[in-house]
């Protein structure tokens, strides 16, 4: 699909899809396609811990490795959950010490949300679930999770600053969940956003993340993804790919 539509390449979740974890597998598919992998993003989420291995950091290398295998710059990895306390304690330093093993990469930490039930509201991330606070050299400005958060994207790429090394292109309306909406159909300033990229120095990849599992039809899915292409070539300055 992202063949047939013109994307420039494709960001790889690892995932329970055995696919997803097979460098070879990928190669063979990026090859087949002429579509090559531009970012692989860790198995952090809830549904993945046991990808791999159960130890975070396992996962976070093996990424790294699968990233190098496809010549991919930049790993997604998100902050610790609150209890990984032992992986918590040491993220700093571990991701210091992986960039120091994977000097060709990038680790690029993704601002995340806070979780809302009801009125009830809880950060499931140590320090939080932004992480700028924290500091890291590298991160994922996901424009989505900016809308869940209700925080401005352009203050979060400000805060950044040198260190924004990838961005997850995805609107929302800022009702506190997370949307992954098409850009263009929240509320999101995402023209502004990537319109402001050029100035900011960004040398990273824009990856389209929009949640498509809703879509009745190919058809429509493909219409999505289409849409959200040509916002991305739009308003992106014309060095930069989406």
């Amino acid at each position: 699909m992202a063949a047939t539509l013109g994307y420039d390449g494709v960001e790889v979740m690892v995932w329970t899809d055995p696919v997803s974890q097979d460098a070879g597998a990928l190669r063979g598919l990026s090859a087949h396609y002429g579509v090559p992998v531009g970012s692989v993003h860790a198995p952090c989420l809830l549904v993945t811990q046991r990808v791999w291995s159960p130890d975070p950091w396992e996962r976070l290398r093996r990424a790294a490795r699968l990233a190098t295998d496809l010549a991919a710059p930049t790993v997604v990895v998100h902050p610790p959950f609150t209890w990984q306390r032992d992986y918590a304690r040491g993220f700093a330093d571990g991701l210091a010490d992986m960039t120091a093993e994977f000097g060709h990469l990038r680790f690029a930490v993704e601002n995340m949300y806070p979780v809302r039930l009801g009125r009830r509201e809880f950060v499931p991330y140590v320090p939080g679930w932004n992480p700028v606070e924290a500091g890291y050299p590298a991160y994922t400005l996901d424009i989505s999770h900016c809308a869940a958060a209700r925080t401005d994207p352009l203050a979060m790429a400000d805060a950044m600053a040198g260190g924004l090394a990838h961005v997850h292109l995805g609107d929302g309306t800022g009702e506190g969940r997370d949307e992954h909406l098409v850009p263009g159909r929240g509320a999101q300033p995402c023209a502004d956003l990537l319109g402001s990229l050029g100035r900011r120095g960004f040398t990273g990849a824009v990856a389209v993340e929009v949640a498509t599992r809703r879509a009745p039809t190919r058809a429509s899915r493909e219409a999505d993804l289409a849409e959200s292409l040509a916002f991305a070539r739009r308003y992106l300055p014309a060095a930069q790919h989406a």
